[in-house]
């Protein structure tokens, strides 16, 4: 397929072509998506034909050989992940794909607080303790080189799946490593998530084995879905078609735990979209390893107990309610202290009472704010521990490996960084980051703001037709964004401010055939504060439904207002 998807299926139905609006076809052009064959692909998503066979990945038959060794032989098996979603989601993928081959298997995901990412000998000693003779990682493992050595010198053999950029040493110890992205490696999508990873182990298994059954297992297409959108995964290629699958999976999931969170989070199942896994249960999956241990959201996706899943569902509410608290209070900590470096390119911010599990979150809502390149940082016990987000384009993992020797650990990318070292550094590390943004500082490109997708002059094209033939378009996100709208020759008909602080402005406007628009400009009433009724203006909008009191009306939410 041209452009960003490839599907051998080029002989499929084009039927969802008839009838299919200019403004659709325009928008799949500008997206790369050009002929009849191609726009039909990408708009009806294909299980069969889209994914690529699973042993084209480098050390996938050698993983599956020693897996089907182990259920042979019974043993004792741990899947090693992570504290984010991604990680949650897989660890659950490869924990129930083994248990469905007879195998009794071990989780474990580290402490985010006290252990961090990745494998590490003191959870490896006590796996082999509780008897584990191989760990099979999933959303980690790529650089821990010296761990599956001494892993592999003390009587446990490990699979690595992962997803992550290679840097240093491959596990040369491994039994496999599984990862995409590693040189050579003939998989033709690189891009899956490490869950995508997890389950792409899965259909091997399944080829070899016929458990499960063919085609059950996409009952675990929900947990794939979900960590591929929540780790910003570009949502194109086999990404798109896992999560589109995923999503009807969870519009009639068997997994009590989501059903549970869905219905604590004010989610109707049936009407479940890619957002609500990013915005919704997303944040309330997180807060578990944000605030606590990642282990109540792993034992809320596998729980076969309903009124545990309730149970846990309230936990998790409450441990995100918890979060939003704590991430506000260092939002205003942190934006007060940035003061006292006002005149600093990249803040470094660091406090003894700020929480490791949010300052990624703050040090997003802080780039974004003040467009400042920041670091926040929580220190404890003589440790700096934090995470950095870019602004300005400037590329954070340079400005940190031209520091290295300031660090204990560090990785990331241009975008975003994770990091430890001596609270004695910090300073140091002001200054010389600092020093960094002036050297490189008139070769930094800005990231481009984002441009409407397509101008509209007769707001009349906006109905419900278009609606449901954008929601053709299905899943949003990173890779295949909503389409944004510019749409001119409006005129405000009234405004009103709306929220706890009248931070949200609601409008009605007016085509020039007197069509009478609803709109929502979320937390844009401090951005035009002079927005007067009788104002002709042109909005940057998606369009969107909204249900309220049984009725469905059509809506703009505002991007921008000119």
């Amino acid at each position: 397929m041209s452009g960003q998807q490839t599907n051998t299926n080029v002989t499929q139905d084009r039927e969802i072509l008839v009838n299919l609006p200019s403004l659709i076809r325009d928008l799949l052009r500008q997206r790369g998506i050009e002929s009849d064959e191609a726009m039909a692909a990408f708009l009806q998503p294909n299980y069969q034909a889209d994914l690529a066979d699973p042993f084209l990945m480098t050390g996938m038959m050698t993983a599956i050989e020693r897996i089907e060794l182990a259920i042979a032989r019974d043993e004792q098996v741990a899947v090693y992940g992570d504290y984010d979603i991604d990680g949650v989601s897989a660890t659950a993928v490869m924990m129930e794909t083994l248990e469905a081959h007879g195998l009794q298997p071990i989780s474990y995901i580290p402490d985010r607080n006290s252990e961090g990412y990745g494998l590490n000998q003191p959870a490896l000693e006590q796996l082999k303790a509780q008897g584990v003779t191989l760990v099979i990682t999933v959303d980690c493992g790529i650089t821990a080189a010296s761990e599956v050595a001494w892993a592999a010198d003390n009587g446990i053999e490990v699979i690595v799946t992962d997803h992550h950029e290679l840097s240093g040493q491959v596990p040369d110890r491994a039994v496999a490593v599984i990862n995409p992205k590693q040189e050579g490696d003939e998989y033709p999508f690189k891009d899956l998530a490490g869950v995508g990873v997890a389950f792409a182990v899965t259909r091997a298994l399944q080829s070899r084995t016929g458990v499960p059954e063919e085609g059950r297992e996409k009952w675990l297409l929900d947990l794939v879905a979900l960590g591929t959108v929540c780790d910003v995964m570009p949502l194109v290629g086999e990404n798109r078609t896992l999560v589109h699958y995923g999503l009807i999976v969870l519009r009639k999931t068997k997994r009590v735990g989501l059903v549970a969170l869905m219905q604590s989070a004010g989610i109707e199942p049936e009407a479940v979209r890619a957002f609500h896994l990013g915005f919704v249960l997303g944040p309330r999956l997180n807060a578990a390893g944000r605030m606590e241990h990642a282990n109540f959201s792993l034992e809320l996706l596998l729980t076969k107990d309903p009124l545990v899943a309730q149970q846990l569902a309230f936990q998790l509410e409450e441990l995100n309610h918890q979060r939003r608290l704590e991430q506000q209070r260092i939002v205003e900590e942190a934006t007060a202290q940035a003061a006292e470096y006002a005149s600093d390119p990249v803040l470094v911010l660091a406090d003894s009472s700020w929480t490791g599990g949010v300052v990624g979150i703050v040090a997003s809502k802080l780039a974004e704010t003040l467009d400042k390149p920041t670091f926040i940082l929580e220190l404890k016990d003589g440790v700096a521990k934090g995470s950095g987000r870019s602004a300005v384009g400037y590329p954070l993992i340079d400005g940190i490996t031209a520091n290295a020797e300031l660090f204990d650990r560090y990785g990331g990318h241009e975008g975003a960084a994770g990091f430890t070292l001596p609270e004695a550094n910090l300073n140091e590390l002001r200054q010389r980051l600092n020093e960094h943004f002036l050297e490189v500082e008139s070769d930094l490109e800005a990231p481009p703001t984002r441009e409407a997708d397509l101008s509209i002059d007769d707001a009349t094209q906006l109905n419900w037709e278009l609606y449901h033939h954008l929601m053709l378009l299905e899943p949003f996100g990173s890779g295949n964004a909503q389409p944004l709208f510019e749409v001119s020759g409006l005129k405000v008909v009234s405004l009103d401010l709306i929220g706890k602080d009248q931070q949200h402005i609601k409008l009605r406007l007016a085509a020039a055939d007197g069509a009478i628009f609803e709109a929502i400009g979320f937390n844009l009433a401090t951005t035009y504060p002079n927005l007067r009724s009788g104002q002709e203006v042109t909005v940057q909008a998606l369009l969107e439904h909204n249900e309220y009191q049984g009725k469905s009306t059509l809506q703009l939410v505002l991007r921008g207002i000119q």
